[in-house]
């Protein structure tokens, strides 16, 4: 599950949500940014644990695309949002984040049919993790 969602974490800096290391003391913080990245995780890992669901690849690229909107609303620059996860550490705190968030919510790591009754219920429940499943 690591590799995962690191992997997604990486896909979320070549997407362009990423930069310098002032903002990683308070970029970390806005939850509307943090939160909206550990949800797009969450989904992706969903999506490979889970052979039944599948991510929506491109409501979640435009997803992403909107938190750096957001970031930049909120007063951050390009060069902070881009340090907020080129940061190793803010990464391993996202997965981190991410994979206790999934756990909380039920999915155990090597048990698929787990992962696949979150992603059920979380799209039951229209919250922004079954927004990115389909």
């Amino acid at each position: 599950m690591k590799k995962r969602i690191t992997a997604v974490i990486v896909l979320l800096a070549t997407v362009g949500i990423a930069g310098n290391l002032s903002a990683e003391s308070s970029l970390k913080d806005e939850p509307a940014v943090r939160d909206g990245i550990i949800d797009v995780g969450i989904a992706y890992e969903i999506s490979q644990q889970c052979s039944s669901l599948r991510a929506r690849t491109l409501r979640g690229i435009t997803y992403l695309q909107s938190l750096r909107t957001t970031a930049r609303d909120l007063g951050y620059s390009d060069a902070e949002i881009d340090a907020f996860i080129d940061s190793r550490a803010e990464k391993r705190r996202l997965e981190g984040l991410a994979r206790a968030q999934l756990a909380a919510l039920g999915a155990v790591d090597g048990q698929p049919d787990t992962y696949c009754t979150v992603g059920r219920a979380q799209m039951a429940a229209n919250t922004r993790v079954g927004w990115l499943l389909r």
